[in-house]
Formats: structure tokens, C-alpha cells, sequence
């Protein structure tokens, strides 16, 4: 999957792996799977990481870093190679840190990682967690993650994404096309597509900026043009909802997600729930998109609906309660750098999970070397179609 070797009749499909702490030197990673063929150059990547360095509600981390990246190996001629892919962003931020004493952090956050990584590793400091633990990895998640959308549209598939709600801010999007949505989220600096409710978040932002706290939401992340089968359902980690749930799972503070309307549709009655099919032209299609875009753990052709539950973050101006372990007195936590509210800054994270996502499941689709032996494989795919689904019409023994 993500960090390790996933393995596919013999054959390592598409993995990548983050290096570097917040304030280090740099940050770093390896994306190995990628064919061969593929155009790509610093300014495919950059493009994405300076959306992630963008919305309301960010910390003073943002005004220092201007996050571009290096392509260190797997590209030649502006072409990849087939080769793993190796980034490196610098850490501007890291000159204040390099040589210098840091003051002990000793009393752990609520909420981080800072306790539950110090009884694991045994640290003697909590700073190792904080470092590691930070968002600042997600730098490179999108990093590789931008190769990966990149990768995908060659096929025409496109990854996109908004916030559906921050705080109590609810969104209505009517039946705005996810494109529409898409554009429209770009322009806005909380990333909502639906301007009245973009200033309603703007004002809760603002509100809880001045009360020193944190602020979480709801982000929705969509995929179209996904062809029919990717994933499967023969065996529980080849399922293309549960790869997708554990990826969006991994980014930091977020603790819930669903496909389609997954809660709503808990509520409903099974014919209420489900997605009634009809025939147009010969070509099997639904009325609705309750599944989200897959059943069965394959994609079904519709576009696939990812919502992700963001919580506040646990750095906050205001002290919380915690325990100083030095002392071993109860004291208040001290204030670490940090956004007041991460959701619009993680739309374009999301987007690169997904993407990688889904990639990676494309790759196990058509296999190949090189772009140009992927393409023909692509256009020849079975569709939903009569014609691509032959029924014999006869009995069979399945069991002698």
C-alpha cells in the first residue's frame, strides 16, 4: 500500500514513502511504480504544493515556507523513466533550528502524538514525536500525489475536492456539477464552492481565531471518469472503499470518513438505500449515486464520493490541561506553531491520497511498462454495457 511493498500476481504495484522531520533540513520522498513515458516537470508538482500552502485560517508556518520541489532521480528529458521517483522539498524555517539548543517539551498536547509516541519509542524529549507526527509530512504525500493526478488524467480521470462544512457551517450545493464545484472552490480562500456559505466559515474562522482555539470540518473529495472495475471483491484488502478509507484515514486529524451516503443511507430502508438501475442505449445506468461511485469494492463508473471528518487541531493558543512529565505536576500545555483551521489546507491532501489511490488500482488494472502500452489497454476496457456482458442463459453445475 502506502509504505510497503503491495504485491499483485508477484508483481510490486504502485508505493511511496515520506522521510524528514517538520523543522528539519528537508523533507523527501520515493514514489516506485509509475510507468514509463509519463511528462512531468517541477511545475506539475509545485502547482499542488502551493495550494496546500493556501486558505484562511493558517498559521504563521505558511508566511515562512515557499514549498518547491526537486526531481532527483526518475525523470529524464522531462519524461519518467520507470524509475522511482525521488522529491526533496527544503525547509526554509529549518535555519532557526540548525545548531541550536531547543528548550525541552515536556508537557504533552491532547489530542497529539506527543504522549502516545514518547511510550512507544521512549523518548527522553516529546519534540521527536512532534516532528514526525507534524502535517509538515504532508508536504510530500501531495508532492507525490501530484504525479499521481497527473498520471490519471492521461486517462481523463480527474481528482477534486472542497469543504463541505466547517464548525457548525453547513453547505447546500443544490446540483452544482462537481466540476463547477471544483473551479469554484479554487477561487475561494476556504476552499467552499457556495459563496454564502464561504463567508460564514470565514466568519467562524475569524471567531475562533480570536478565542485562541481550533476548528475542524468536513471535506468531500471526488473522482470522475473512473472506469468501470477497479478494485475487487476477492479478498478484504483489495477492496477499492477500504484502500481508499485507509489512506484518508492517515492524514493527520482526520477521524472519519464515508463513501456516498454511507450515514444517510444507515437510516434508510434498503430500497431507499440502493441505486436502481435502467438501460439507455444498451449501456446499464443508475439513478442516483447513493454507493458512491463502488459497490462491491469495485468502481461502478459513477463518480466515486469520498466525506472526511476533520477535527480541531490539537494545538491551541488557548492552554489546555496536561501533565508535565519532568515535574510531574498538572500544567497547562504551551503553544506550538500551528494553523487554526487546517480544512481548506486539506483539500489538496485528501486529493493526493485519493489520487494515489486510485492510481495504484489503475496500475493493477492495466498493467505495462510505459504509458503508450497503457492507453490502447485503457480504451479497451469492458464497460457496462449489453454488449460487454454476455449472459449464456443456460444452467450450470458450480459445485460437483
Amino acid at each position: 500500500m502506502m509504505g510497503r511493498p503491495y504485491f499483485v500476481n508477484g508483481e510490486i504495484m504502485l508505493r511511496f514513502l515520506t522521510a524528514g522531520e517538520s523543522h528539519g533540513p528537508s523533507l523527501t520522498t520515493i514514489l516506485d511504480g509509475l510507468p514509463a513515458g509519463l511528462p512531468l516537470t517541477p511545475e506539475i508538482i509545485n502547482k499542488e504544493l502551493a495550494r496546500r500552502q493556501q486558505g484562511y485560517g493558517s498559521g504563521g508556518r505558511m508566511k515562512i515556507e515557499k514549498d518547491t520541489v526537486q526531481i532527483l532521480g526518475g525523470v529524464m528529458g522531462g519524461e519518467t523513466t520507470g524509475a522511482p521517483i525521488a522529491l526533496l522539498v527544503q525547509n526554509d524555517d529549518h535555519v532557526k533550528w540548525k545548531g541550536k539548543a531547543i528548550e525541552p517539551m515536556t508537557a504533552p498536547r491532547p489530542g497529539h502524538a506527543d504522549l502516545t509516541g514518547a511510550v512507544k519509542y521512549g523518548y527522553k524529549d516529546l519534540r521527536p514525536a512532534l516532528e514526525r507526527a507534524s502535517a509538515r509530512e504532508t508536504t510530500m504525500r501531495v508532492a507525490a500525489g501530484a504525479v499521481c493526478k497527473h498520471f490519471l488524467t492521461q486517462f481523463g480521470i480527474i481528482v477534486g475536492g472542497y469543504a463541505s462544512s466547517i464548525g457548525e457551517v453547513q453547505t447546500d450545493f443544490g446540483d452544482m456539477p462537481f466540476e463547477e464545484r471544483f473551479a469554484r472552490a479554487e477561487e475561494s480562500d476556504v476552499r467552499c464552492p457556495v459563496e454564502s456559505s464561504a463567508k460564514n466559515m470565514r466568519d467562524e474562522i475569524e471567531k475562533t481565531i480570536h478565542g485562541k482555539n481550533t476548528l475542524g470540518g468536513v471535506l468531500e473529495i471526488v473522482a470522475l471518469n473512473v472506469p468501470v472495475g477497479l478494485g475487487s471483491f476477492v479478498q478484504w484488502d483489495r477492496r477499492l472503499e477500504a484502500k481508499l478509507a485507509l489512506a484518508i484515514m492517515s492524514v493527520q486529524a482526520i477521524k472519519g470518513v464515508e463513501v456516498g451516503d454511507a450515514f444517510e443511507n444507515a437510516k434508510r430502508i434498503g430500497t431507499e438505500a440502493h441505486d436502481a438501475m435502467s438501460l439507455t442505449s444498451s449501456l446499464v445506468t443508475r439513478h442516483s449515486n447513493r454507493a458512491g461511485g463502488i459497490e462491491g469494492g469495485i468502481s461502478n463508473g459513477q463518480p466515486i464520493i469520498i466525506r472526511a471528518a476533520m477535527k480541531p487541531i490539537a494545538t491551541t493558543l488557548l492552554p489546555q490541561p496536561t501533565v508535565d512529565l519532568a515535574s510531574g505536576t498538572e500544567s497547562p500545555t504551551k503553544y506550538e506553531r500551528s494553523d487554526f483551521c487546517p480544512v481548506p489546507r486539506a483539500v489538496p491532501i485528501l486529493e493526493s491520497m485519493v489520487a494515489f489511490v486510485l492510481a495504484d488500482a489503475l496500475l493493477e488494472k492495466l498493467g505495462g511498462d510505459s504509458l503508450n502500452e497503457m492507453k490502447p489497454r485503457f480504451e479497451s476496457l469492458r464497460k457496462a454495457t449489453l454488449a460487454d456482458l454476455p449472459m449464456d442463459k443456460v444452467s450450470h453445475i458450480f459445485w460437483e
